[in-house]
């Protein structure tokens, strides 16, 4: 059967305005196309949050796409030079929120499937598909719920790939095998309030704290390794005081953030930074949320099978890193699969004027399909 073409399907999916947590319709249009195919389509909701789950096959690996349909919001409609819900191609760039972060991505995938299964109906082992409307987001109701569930249910996914847009400056050209690990702090130091005309009489949090962040800012909390650059520690929000000019605040709150390499672990950082308050004698309150540890897929059938179908379709050597932020790959990578994180350019993600070459799509459509021939066919 003639198999969709992938422009029009992320077109499709670009014209509805998913903004976390909505999914507007998004994974309905995706199992129209993937239950022809022999896809078993299962909806997963929580909360305000709608899930995919599809799969094809009943014995042997699994390979999973994974992915998700919910967009950033669009920003000033004026600076855009399409509507951004419009997905309008102009010069062979398919303009719209969510072309490259990642409905393009999707897109690619379907169409892979279509075009694998088409040629391969009785391939061996499973295709499955899991989207979520809830990666942009908090996160919580989204991915994570999905694979507690595949496992309370006994499935176990083999190898994933993560449609997040991975490549820099031509399509193919990175390959994420890993992310660092995200550890987010909430910190907050109390002084005594008083007037700044008589500060013997008041204590002043902010002046309290200065030391403390500038040391742990310039901490070396390790050198990384050979896959992972060293870890990092930032200042992302200050908050204190009345408004007033003359009054010193009683208390400083200070979000931080530290991303962090498998050269350590959650407990050693949170174990350093307490040290840290505590040897400069602050009276303060800490809480942590872990956004994610840090996952490695160094080698293996996915890798390997990854780089062999971009230079398949591209003609050269993808690289393989793990740099940027993180990405719903580390939800699944600690249930013992290999994940790779493998999609378009990501120059324009989250940015007014968001865009995707309409060439792109069709290429990363390839390298999919290529993909599921390298890991799904007898060799």
């Amino acid at each position: 059967m003639p198999t969709t073409d992938p422009i029009d399907l992320a077109r499709d999916l670009i014209r509805r305005p998913s903004e976390t947590p909505d999914d507007a319709g998004c994974q309905a249009l995706l199992a129209r196309h993937l239950a022809p195919l022999g896809f078993a389509v299962a909806s997963m909701p929580y909360g305000q949050v709608s899930n995919l789950w599809a799969v094809r096959g009943t014995s042997g690996p699994l390979l999973v796409f994974a992915g998700h349909t919910d967009v950033v919001p669009a920003g000033p409609l004026a600076d855009w030079r399409h509507p951004p819900y419009d997905a309008v191609v102009d010069a062979d760039m398919l303009y719209g929120r969510g072309a490259a972060d990642m409905k393009g991505s999707l897109a690619a995938m379907v169409v892979a499937c279509e075009r694998f299964v088409a040629a391969h109906p009785d391939h061996a082992g499973r295709i499955g598909l899991l989207i979520t409307s809830d990666e942009e987001g908090p996160a919580v109701d989204g991915t994570v719920r999905v694979v507690e569930e595949l496992l309370r249910q006994g499935e176990r996914i083999d190898w994933c790939v993560v449609g997040e847009p991975s490549s820099g400056e031509r399509i193919g050209d990175t390959i994420k095998n890993g992310r660092r690990g995200s550890l987010n702090a909430r910190l907050t130091v109390r002084g005594q309030q008083g007037h700044v005309a008589y500060p013997h009489l008041a204590d002043n949090p902010i002046h309290r704290a200065a030391p403390a962040i500038a040391e742990l800012a310039t901490t070396v909390w390790d050198q990384g390794n050979d896959h992972f650059p060293p870890t990092t520690f930032q200042v992302s929000n200050i908050r204190s005081g009345t408004g007033a000019t003359n009054v010193i605040p009683g208390a400083v709150e200070i979000l931080f953030n530290v991303r962090f390499s498998t050269a350590l672990t959650e407990a050693a950082i949170r174990e350093r930074v307490e040290a840290t308050l505590q040897r400069h004698r602050l009276d303060y309150a800490l809480s942590w949320t872990l956004s994610g540890e840090p996952f490695l897929t160094a080698a293996g059938a996915l890798v390997d099978a990854s780089r062999a179908a971009v230079r398949e379709v591209t003609g050269y050597e993808p690289e393989l890193s793990t740099s940027g932020g993180t990405s719903d790959g580390r939800f699944i990578a600690p249930t013992g699969a290999e994940v790779v994180e493998l999609g378009p350019c990501n120059a324009t993600i989250h940015k007014v004027n968001e865009c995707v070459a309409v060439a792109d799509i069709r290429a990363l459509t390839d390298i999919y399909d290529a993909l599921l021939r390298r890991l799904l066919l007898p060799r």
